[in-house]
């Protein structure tokens, strides 16, 4: 009976998805719920937007995330990233020029003249 039982506390926690990572080691998670409205019973979308600590850069925008309660770490932090649910897709855009696309817009300039 020398074991003791620690309790650890309840720690809220919540899923959204990423909106901000223009900060380091922050991300701002925007968590949207529905409620109904107490009087005409019509079903809102309400939102709201954490900042969480994000250590190690793992989420992305658009991702979605588990945050968890913490200490208060800074002015606006009082979360803590848990785990990427779900990682957004990443599409990758190519900025430069391909030589058909060149040749093609050369020619329709030229038709034009």
């Amino acid at each position: 009976m020398s074991e003791q039982i620690v309790k650890q506390p309840n720690k809220q926690e919540k899923v959204g998805e990423v909106v901000s990572t223009k900060m380091a080691k922050t991300i701002v998670v925007e968590v949207t719920r529905k409620v109904q409205h107490p009087l005409y019973k019509r079903i809102l979308t309400r939102r709201n937007k954490f900042y969480a600590h994000d250590e190690e850069g793992k989420a992305k925008q658009g991702d979605q995330v588990r945050i968890i309660e913490s200490r208060p770490l800074s002015k606006l932090k009082r979360w803590d990233l848990k785990e990427v649910v779900r990682a957004a897709v990443r599409i990758q855009i190519q900025d430069e020029k391909s030589p058909e696309r060149v040749a093609k817009a050369a020619a329709a300039k030229k038709k034009n003249k």
